[in-house]
């Protein structure tokens, strides 16, 4: 019974599903998928990272390959140059060899053109000697005989040889330059008389003349002068300088250049010098009569003349407020100039550009040193707005509400300053040439506007009248400086003298006691 049972019992738990070796299984399963798919993505993997280093196996080939082109191309490039450079050298060699061997040639030519030209000299003069030898037993025998006379003629002299030369027409010259030319048409021409133009060529003489040689004859001093002069006081270009003259365009230049060296050396230090102390006392004097301030020894003005823009510094010489006013971009360099009681110069400064206001021309000039170095102590020089006051350097008052005092003062200030603006006015008047672009380049100009100074001051000095028709309207723009007032002591002097001139009947005041 009981191992019935048993067997039952058995076979029953035969029957029954065992769930924990299903479970088990199961798990035996997934952990096989979970293999699989792990196999797969290290399969994966395994054929990214093989790529990867594919790539980048073929990366480094591709650039050592590049290197090695680069190296080679480098290398292509070095062997050109090489045979180039040793191809030049050697046409170089080759070229300097010619160049000896023409040297050489022209040598020998020459020296052997020298000698036939004084065998063929040597000859003429013999065969002229001949002649004239002959010529005296003709006329002797004649005298004898009654032969005819005059019947041989002797050779003067010897044929040179001659530099060919264009043939240009000197006819409107050799008419100035004769005595019979009237006066008034030289001076309309020169802008001074025969006798101012004589005496500057007398004193150029020595600087200016050359000597005539066996090619050709020397411009004489008088035509060499005038070149100069007639350019500078029509302005001309030299195209039409050189039909006037009969002279190249290029001879008209360097003639031009010349003599203007020549004025600045020659005449400079007897016609534009400061004073000494009697002409200093004198002008003072002057000065003090016509104006009533004392101590005054000049009156000074900057003005600009008109160039071509430059190829360097070009913004340096742009002239903004002659641009702003004519609307037509301008450029320049400045000219300060002082000058005495008749308009003479007796000082300029000359060539700082166009965009440099009047007080940094100043302080540029040689006449600002000169007072530095205190030879201008105890002594005034007038000068419009511009300029800053200073203990030399008077200037009237600018601030907008005056006292009547202080306007009287920049009357007669005024008056002064006029005198220096007329002489420039008369400078540009009488010399075209500083009233329009120039064709002389910019390193010439200061040498070319100090001979206009000097020859101003000739034409003064001599007392030689402007023509009216030449009059010149100056227009030349004043900036206040960025600071006008530098010297305490000078702001008392000014108002010093401004009360004096008012309380002392010098204002126009006579009401005033």
């Amino acid at each position: 019974m009981n191992d019935s049972k048993r067997r039952r019992r058995r076979r029953d738990s035969g029957n029954i599903p065992n769930f924990e070796d299903g479970r088990a299984e199961s798990n035996e399963s997934n952990q096989f998928d979970v293999q699989k798919q792990g196999g797969v993505k290290t399969k994966e993997l395994k054929e990214i990272i093989t790529s990867l280093i594919l790539l980048e196996e073929q990366e480094k080939r591709d650039q050592e390959e590049l290197a090695k082109e680069e190296q080679e191309e480098k290398l292509f490039f070095e062997n050109n140059h090489e045979k180039k450079g040793r191809a030049m050298l050697d046409y170089y060699s080759q070229l300097q060899e010619y160049q000896k061997e023409t040297d050489l040639k022209d040598g020998v030519r020459k020296r052997k053109s020298r000698a036939n030209s004084i065998v063929a000299a040597t000859t003429v003069a013999a065969a002229a000697a001949v002649d004239a030898a002959e010529n005296d037993v003709v006329s002797g025998s004649s005298k004898d005989g009654g032969g005819d006379q005059g019947s041989e003629k002797g050779v003067k002299g010897a044929p040179q040889r001659r530099l060919w030369v264009k043939n240009r027409s000197k006819a409107w010259w050799d008419q100035c330059n004769s005595a019979e030319f009237p006066e008034e048409e030289f001076k309309k021409a020169f802008r001074m008389g025969k006798d101012t133009f004589e005496m500057i060529c007398n004193e150029l003489t020595s600087a200016v003349a050359k000597e005539n040689t066996m090619l050709r004859d020397a411009v004489p001093v008088r035509q060499r002068v005038a070149v100069c002069i007639w350019r500078l006081a029509t302005g001309e270009p030299l195209r039409l300088v050189s039909k006037k003259f009969g002279l190249g365009i290029s001879t008209c230049h360097k003639l031009v250049l010349e003599v203007c060296s020549a004025i600045r050396t020659v005449l400079m230090p007897k016609y534009l010098q400061w004073p000494d102390e009697e002409s200093t006392r004198r002008i003072k004097d002057e000065y003090e009569a016509t104006s009533g301030i004392p101590n005054v020894v000049g009156s000074m003005y900057t003005t600009h003349i008109p160039i071509i823009a430059p190829k360097i510094s070009v913004a340096a010489y742009f002239n903004k407020r002659h641009t702003e006013r004519n609307q037509k971009t301008s450029y320049s360099i400045t000219v300060q100039g002082v000058v005495d009681p008749k308009g003479v110069f007796t000082d300029v400064c000359i060539g700082w550009p166009g965009s440099m206001p009047d007080d940094q021309v100043l302080e540029k000039s040689a006449l600002f040193q000169r007072a530095n170095q205190g030879l201008l102590k105890g002594v005034w020089i007038v000068g419009g707005s511009g300029y800053p006051l200073m203990d030399w350097v008077l200037v009237p008052y600018t601030q907008q509400h005056l006292t009547w005092t202080q306007h009287a003062f920049n009357e007669k200030t005024g008056e002064i300053q006029r005198i220096a603006k007329d002489a420039f006015a008369r400078l540009k008047g009488r010399w075209s040439c500083l009233q329009k672009r120039t064709e002389v380049k910019l390193q010439d100009l200061p040498v070319v506007l100090g001979a206009c100074c000097v020859l101003h001051n000739i034409c003064e000095l001599r007392n030689e009248e402007m023509d009216p028709e030449l009059k010149f309207d100056l227009i030349d723009d004043e900036m206040v400086p960025e600071i006008p007032l530098r010297s305490a002591n000078a702001m008392k002097a000014r108002d010093a003298i401004a009360h004096n001139l008012l309380h002392h009947n010098h204002a126009g005041t006579s009401f005033l006691s």
